[in-house]
């Protein structure tokens, strides 16, 4: 799946002709207050982000930018109801802008919240239709909201324009078996060649039966970390949670989801998915 966007970086600067002189000052204030909140976001100073983009609002609360830029903020501080909130007065302000549209559709996501979520997706595609093939975020809410049916559909049109992505086919694959059942999805997995992340061949291998949990997490265990794109062994545990509970193992399943959520902050959006998926298993388990 693609990289999680961290910050979109974008300053709008307002072409004001025969303004006054105040109002245009404040906008090179929140101009320059914005790119500051940026500055500071990219060195992992997020409350002192927050507190600039914070003055970005209040001095142009009639303007998107502040609001989106806040809102962000507050997202990669794992601030939800608040990254919602704002993307939600960035809507109200200018309800065709459809990055607020889909940045809180995301919010909701991470927050549990996958009815809101896919709402979200959805007013977004209707504002940016040529975008849904390339939508898996919409087809793992699908997959949460029980809607496995059209989370596999999602997935086959995903897969029309990302057609080497082994997450893609264990995605399809969980929609089908949730759908049809297990024997109808290992029929329909999709062929996979040339993903060359670590440790994805060895994971659908697993789906298509032709290896064992175990020769994914030695293949993981191979690659360091740091030298591939995410964490090898976190998609080993995530995916290998994902085919326990697709085949019935509840005791493992959870055993490996809840050790992918432990990495989900070094693993973008996917780690995202690896926590909501262990606080989900968590509410279901007795206290």
């Amino acid at each position: 799946m693609r990289p999680f966007h961290l910050i979109l970086v974008f300053v709008v600067l307002l072409s004001i002709l025969g303004a006054g002189t105040r109002v245009k000052a404040a906008d090179d204030d929140a101009a320059t207050l914005a790119q500051q909140a940026i500055a500071a976001a990219q060195k992992g100073d997020l409350p002192q982000a927050i507190t600039l983009a914070t003055r970005v609002v209040e001095l142009e609360p009639k303007q998107t930018r502040g609001w989106l830029l806040r809102g962000r903020l507050y997202d990669r501080q794992h601030e939800l109801a608040k990254a919602a909130a704002d993307f939600s007065s960035a809507i109200k302000l200018d309800p065709e802008l459809a990055e607020a549209w889909e940045e809180r559709g995301e919010a909701w996501f991470k927050a549990g919240k996958f009815a809101e979520a896919l709402t979200d997706f959805d007013a977004y595609l209707r504002l940016m239709p040529e975008q849904k093939p390339y939508h898996w975020q919409r087809g793992i809410a699908l997959y949460y909201a029980g809607r496995f049916a059209d989370g596999k559909r999602q997935f086959e049109l995903h897969q029309t324009v990302n057609k080497h992505d082994v997450e893609n086919a264990v995605w399809h694959f969980l929609c089908t078996a949730r759908a049809e059942g297990l024997e109808a999805a290992r029929k329909q997995l999709i062929p996979i060649d040339n993903d060359p992340r670590v440790p994805m061949a060895k994971v659908h291998e697993l789906f298509a039966g032709k290896a064992k949990p175990k020769d994914v997490l030695a293949v993981a265990r191979t690659v360091p970390a740091k030298s591939a794109a995410g964490e090898p062994l976190f998609y080993a545990h995530l995916y290998l949670g994902i085919y326990f509970e697709a085949t019935g193992d509840t005791k493992q399943a959870r055993e490996f989801i809840l050790k992918a959520a432990e990495r989900a902050k070094e693993n973008g959006y996917m780690g995202d998915v690896a926590r909501v998926h262990a606080e989900l298993l968590r509410s279901k388990t007795p206290r």
